[in-house]
C-alpha cells in the first residue's frame, strides 16, 4: 500500500524543472559553503601556480560534466522523453548558471582575501578560481536540490 501512495504522489506532484531566483540563491549559498573551507587553504593556491593550463581546462570540463550528470539524473531523466528540446534547454541553463554563479562566488571570495592577483597575474587568478570552483559548483548543484 505504501508503494502505491508514493507512486500516486509522484504522478500528482509536478516536478519543478524551471530554474528560478530561489534556485539561484540556493546555488550561491551551496557554492559559498564549500568555497570557504577550500578557498582558505594554501594548498589550493599552490595548485594554481603548478597546474598547467590544460589541466585547468580539463578540471573545468569535469566540473561541468559532473553538474550536468547530477542535474540530469535529479531533474530530467524521467521527463526528457516528453519534451526533449525543453529539457535539454533547461538542463543546459541550470548547468551554466550553476557553474557561473559558483565561479563568480569563488572569484569574489578569493579577491576579498587577496589571493587572486587579477591586475598583475590574471592567469594565476583564473587558475585558482577554477580549482576552487570545482567543489564549490558541485556544492551549489547539490544545494539546489533542497526544497
Amino acid at each position: 500500500m505504501k508503494k502505491e501512495a508514493v507512486n500516486i504522489k509522484k504522478i500528482i506532484t509536478p516536478v519543478k524543472i524551471n530554474f528560478d531566483f530561489h534556485d539561484f540563491m540556493q546555488v550561491i549559498i551551496g557554492a559559498g559553503i564549500l568555497a570557504v573551507p577550500v578557498g582558505f587553504t594554501e594548498e589550493t593556491w599552490g595548485l594554481g601556480q603548478t597546474l598547467p593550463l590544460l589541466n585547468i581546462f580539463i578540471l573545468m570540463a569535469l566540473t561541468l560534466f559532473f553538474i550536468a550528470i547530477f542535474t540530469f539524473f535529479h531533474y530530467h531523466r524521467e521527463h526528457i522523453h516528453a519534451n526533449p528540446k525543453y529539457h535539454i534547454f533547461e538542463l543546459t541553463k541550470r548547468v551554466v548558471v550553476t557553474y557561473l554563479a559558483s565561479f563568480v562566488m569563488v572569484a569574489i571570495l578569493l579577491h576579498v582575501i587577496q589571493v587572486t592577483p587579477w591586475g598583475t597575474d590574471s592567469l594565476l587568478a583564473f587558475k585558482r578560481v577554477v580549482i576552487i570552483a570545482f567543489p564549490s559548483a558541485l556544492g551549489g548543484a547539490i544545494s539546489d536540490t533542497i526544497r
